[in-house]
């Protein structure tokens, strides 16, 4: 008898994403088993139930799947479920708290592609670094989206601001703790008022809006101040739209009062579910341990094909 697909998904919170269940069944595991409250000491115990119970050959169909708000936490589980195994006992990992780094993975990847579009395409020496030297600033920079679109752009190279409408403190502490947990330079700027975010926006190359569905965080008259701005993305799909003027379905489309390219949340969202799907099918082809580095390559590949063109570098 055939052993089954079996993924088990541990959360920090009281309820595992309906989103991340259906996601998983639709990639063929045909046992999904939830468990929720699941704390940082917790990890290790339930990771070695996993991969004890089954064998060296029921590993290869047994995944783990970290979900969460906590995009730091998440991280930190993914490091202690590794840790907790060894050869042969080996099962695939995968991290993505709230969809945080399949998100903010899959806006990196169409703020890169409609940067290279701004620069003229790929060089003579193949895919431009598009995102090398950008000023990205990230509004809702200290939510989990925010945070890892952030650390992924400094990953590429650009100088990375996050923004928060709770002030500089707040900002500032987020991106102290993330750059430290990642390992890159962030910078916090408060958004507190218009003044303060229209002088971010007056820096800015990409322009990244990572808040709350539902508030618009740069209006019209915000936007005439973002004289440098290339790109801006927007993932908010619940009107009013984030940045003023820019739509759900915008995929690159001029973003009116100026020079820049525009995309919206079902432009990202629909890069993000082929995202996460072909990871959840890695997970059940190989051993594998897939975080946002991985969701940024496999995003990076879905717009590479969608375009004709090889994986940018």
């Amino acid at each position: 008898m055939e052993r089954p697909y079996i993924i088990h998904m541990f959360t920090p919170g009281r309820q595992m994403s309906p989103f991340d269940i259906n996601m998983a069944a639709d990639a063929g595991y045909q046992i999904v088993v939830p468990y929720t409250e699941v704390g940082l000491e917790a990890i290790s115990g339930l990771t070695q139930d996993t991969i004890f119970s089954r064998g060296p050959k029921g590993t290869a169909r047994t995944g783990i799947f970290i979900g969460g708000r906590d995009a730091l936490l998440a991280a930190d589980m993914l490091d202690r479920a590794k840790a907790a195994m060894f050869k042969p006992f080996v099962v695939s990992l995968m991290a993505d708290p709230s969809g945080a780094y399949t998100t903010a993975a899959a806006m990196l990847a169409c703020v890169e592609a409609a940067l290279r579009r701004v620069r003229g395409g790929a060089t003579r020496d193949g895919p431009t670094r598009a995102l090398a030297g950008q000023s990205v600033l990230v509004l809702g920079g200290t939510g989990p989206v925010g945070r890892i679109a952030g650390v992924i752009a400094a990953r590429c190279g650009a100088r990375v601001t996050l923004s928060s409408r709770g002030g500089v403190a707040a900002a500032d502490q987020a991106a102290r703790e993330t750059g430290q947990r990642f390992q890159v330079e962030l910078q916090g700027v408060s958004a507190s008022d218009r003044a303060a975010l229209r002088e971010s926006l007056a820096q800015a190359d990409v322009v990244l809006a990572c808040a709350a569905a539902g508030v618009q965080v740069v209006s019209a008259d915000d936007l005439v101040h973002a004289r440098r701005l290339k790109v801006a993305a927007d993932l908010n799909a619940v009107p009013p739209e984030g940045i003023a003027g820019l739509g759900a379905m915008d995929d690159a489309k001029a973003l009116v009062g100026t020079q820049a390219l525009g995309i919206g949340a079902l432009t990202v969202g629909n890069v993000k579910y082929q995202t996460q799907q072909r990871l959840l099918l890695q997970m059940r082809e190989a051993a594998v341990m897939l975080s946002f580095a991985e969701a940024f390559a496999t995003a990076q590949a879905v717009l590479a094909e969608r375009a004709g063109t090889a994986t940018p570098s």
